[in-house]
């Protein structure tokens, strides 16, 4: 069975303040699903937070990442399975979901929502991750986009 991990990197990059040190990845495809770590407000290539105060800004960023990411990984949103949704604050409940509905209009997926006390950094209001699947008959072609996405960023699967 063959893994591709998309964008990785080490959290020590991301959280120098934490004393942390774990390997991760935005996604990894295997066996034609695409697992996304859960985004927040932050520019995947800056990892500059974005919106910070503002809970819809966090989500539009948020489905922009999963977007990207599903595109990087040869899936597409109409490909989403499963979305879990955390929150700081339950009255930040239908504003996000509000924004996740117009990314995911028709697509049907199945939800659950939780609200949390703290997310990993205090800007953070909104973490949402996604599973999708890439069809049998697209997945071939969907070696070749995430090769092709890989390359583009200078990075190895």
């Amino acid at each position: 069975m063959v893994h591709h991990r998309l964008r990785r990197f080490n959290t020590a990059d991301t959280y120098p303040e934490q004393q942390l040190a774990n390997d991760l990845a935005q996604a990894v495809v295997a066996e034609g699903t695409v697992y996304l770590r859960g985004q927040i407000g932050q520019d995947l290539d800056t990892r500059e937070s974005v919106g910070v105060g503002d809970v819809e800004a966090q989500a539009e960023r948020a489905m922009a990442n999963i977007a990207m990411l599903l595109e990087e990984s040869g899936s597409a949103l109409d490909e989403v399975t499963k979305i879990t949704v955390y929150l700081t604050d339950i009255r930040f409940r239908e504003l996000v979901y509000r924004v996740m509905g117009r990314w995911l209009k028709g697509v049907h997926y199945v939800s659950t929502g939780l609200v949390v006390s703290a997310l990993a950094r205090p800007e953070w209001l909104v973490e949402i991750d996604a599973t999708a699947v890439i069809p049998a008959s697209r997945r071939a072609e969907a070696a070749g986009i995430r090769h092709a996405k890989a390359a583009e960023r200078g990075e190895l699967l």
